[in-house]
């Protein structure tokens, strides 16, 4: 067999879905038997529906229903009933995609079945072992037979692990992929008129790591720099479910510019992300769709995985340090901010190229 023919692609959180949308469209369009998975590790009814539509994206042939738990359990909870859907289907190559628990527990469950598995945006690294996520991609990446790598940074890391060069493969970064196929659409919404602002008129801010909203210091301090933030710009605040009842239990406030927003779906986040004038974040996936759109962003965090959106693109590494929000963001109402480019291979064509590694020389490249 030159190719495989019954291919597993595996979403478990909401980040996902936009790095596997395009794959499972690509791969059935060239005749593979493709079956989703999604573990229900994130779920929620509203949300989720919201997702799978505005992503195109076919309702899952299999949930899992594993839902929150601790990491141990989660991850536990992911390889019994992803083992158990292993054997009805019988999968030739797994398909997974970031670093939550359900990529690495499906990476184990298949690699240990003898199953091929391609891990989609491998070899990002913080180097934070304090992050989960950072375990998910090592361990990931170490059951994987195919990297699927998004920049020639992630290359590099896996090289100077010590992992081949035959299974190391820059298909570009997939989620560019959803965002330049459904920009238009996002758009065409006008979500900025919607909220009450205008287009560059406004800041968007995301907020939902451990780091930043677990402490109820650092939470009160970066919710202070948003409110001087929003002394200069509006500042929506699309609320996470964590932020929220963080905020709830500290009995923290926030300034009257800070208007809190119920969590959006995809279509409608890309619409006032492309609008407005910069983002404030601790979120991964936020840094690489901003360099895409052009916008400056601010990280919250002190590290990242994805520095080539600092190196390249226009994003800023802050550090978790509140003081330094607010000069930052003067700085880029009155420069601008950094304008960046976009990086190597983030065109929309990233699941074109899954889907030529996958259909043609698949067997040769496991045979190294």
């Amino acid at each position: 067999m030159m190719q495989p023919q019954r291919v597993t692609c595996v979403v478990g959180a909401r980040p996902n879905f936009m790095k596997v949308a395009p794959v499972v469209e690509e791969l059935k369009a060239r005749g593979l038997d493709v079956r989703l998975v999604h573990t229900g590790q994130h779920y929620d009814e509203r949300m989720s529906a919201v997702f799978f539509d505005d992503l195109g994206m076919p309702r899952p042939d299999a949930f899992l229903q594993v839902g929150s738990a601790t990491h141990a359990v989660q991850t536990a909870r992911v390889m019994e009933r992803f083992d158990e859907d292993c054997v009805a289907f019988d999968p030739q190559l797994v398909l997974v995609a970031g670093d939550v628990n359900s990529t690495l527990a499906c990476a184990i469950v298949a690699s240990k079945r003898g199953v091929a598995v391609g891990h989609i945006e491998a070899g990002l690294r913080s180097r934070d072992w304090a992050m989960p996520e950072e375990i998910n991609r090592i361990l990931t990446d170490n059951c994987s037979d195919l990297l699927l790598t998004p920049s020639r940074d992630a290359d590099a890391n896996l090289r100077a692990e010590g992992v081949p060069d035959w299974r190391i493969h820059r298909v570009g970064n997939l989620m560019i992929d959803s965002l330049r196929k459904h920009l238009a659409r996002a758009e065409a919404l006008d979500i900025p008129a919607a909220m009450g602002v205008a287009p560059q008129g406004y800041v968007v801010a995301t907020l939902h790591r451990p780091s930043n909203v677990d402490e109820p210091a650092q939470l009160e301090a970066l919710l202070a720099a948003l409110g001087e933030v929003s002394e200069r710009l509006p500042v929506l605040f699309p609320i996470h479910p964590r932020t929220r009842a963080r905020i709830a239990d500290a009995g923290l406030s926030l300034a009257p510019g800070v208007r809190l927003i119920e969590p959006l779906g995809y279509l409608q986040f890309l619409g006032l992300m492309a609008g407005c004038k910069l983002m404030l974040t601790d979120s991964g996936g936020i840094q690489e769709e901003t360099t895409a759109l052009g916008v400056p962003c601010l990280t919250l965090r002190d590290n990242t995985e994805r520095p080539i959106t600092v190196d390249e693109g226009t994003n800023t590494l802050l550090g978790a340090v509140a003081g330094r929000v607010v000069p930052a963001v003067d700085e880029i109402l009155t420069t601008g901010g950094k304008q960046g480019r976009i990086p190597d291979r983030w065109d929309g064509r990233a699941a074109v190229r899954v889907g030529d590694l996958v259909c043609g020389g698949f067997r040769t490249l496991l045979e190294g």
